[in-house]
């Protein structure tokens, strides 16, 4: 669910199969100059509402979340771009856009596979997996890649002008199918609520993502093969 995206392997992709791949990828260098063409979309879109719940304790591993060391959204500047439309289109509807995440450290992705590798630690379930056994996460949820770590998906929902949440159905990173955008158990208006949102990004060049609601890609993407790791700060 989060995870926003984290890529899919199959369910029965070992633990120790995850934890290989995890060490043996090779990943960009955070002295790479590419960093360089990341943007802060907060100071973009002053306006949007960041919650990035990997910097603080509410989120499914229930602390903060290596490689946050500041509660920012970076983007690739193509997909932050393309972002400030979505933004403006949003505004005209008397909306605004509240982000969860954006670019991922790879070291972060890391950490939600030690996470679920530890399946003594379950305290979170109520809110973030209440109908799942944590060993049921790996695969579908949770991988040792993720988009993210690319520089062009991003998490995000809609609020009115109070900054309320739209009704979208489900909690952001919540793992289960009824955070699947179609999931038919969803009322007409949290549906609405899913493809207003939907339809504002698609607008905008990102492409959705069925099993999550809140999860977008920018299309094309910048770094399509790499995966960074340079912190969030």
């Amino acid at each position: 669910m989060a995870f926003t995206f984290l890529a899919r392997l199959t369910k029965s992709t070992s633990l120790l199969g995850i934890a290989l791949m995890s060490a043996s990828t090779a990943y960009a260098n955070p002295s790479d100059d590419k960093r360089s063409e990341f943007v802060d979309v907060g100071a973009l879109l002053p306006n949007a509402v960041l919650d990035i719940r990997y910097f603080g304790h509410h989120n499914f591993v229930g602390k903060p979340v290596d490689g946050y060391n500041a509660p920012k959204c970076l983007l690739h500047s193509t997909a932050a771009a393309a972002l400030k439309n979505v933004q403006v289109a949003a505004q005209t509807q008397g909306l605004s856009l509240k982000i969860f995440d954006c670019y991922r450290p790879q070291r972060a992705v890391d950490h939600f596979v030690r996470w679920v590798n530890d399946l003594e630690d379950t305290r979170t379930k109520a809110e973030f997996y209440p109908n799942l056994g944590k060993d049921k996460l790996l695969g579908d949820y949770i991988a040792a890649k993720s988009g993210h770590s690319r520089g062009s998906t991003i998490d995000l929902t809609l609020v009115d002008a109070k900054g309320k949440e739209l009704d979208m159905g489900s909690p952001f990173d919540m793992f289960d199918t009824l955070s699947n955008t179609d999931d038919p158990r969803i009322s007409a208006e949290q549906k609405a609520n899913r493809y207003k949102l939907k339809s504002l990004m698609t607008e905008a060049g990102f492409a959705p993502y069925s099993m999550e609601w809140w999860h977008f890609t920018y299309q094309p993407q910048a770094y399509p093969a790499t995966y960074f790791d340079f912190v969030v700060e």
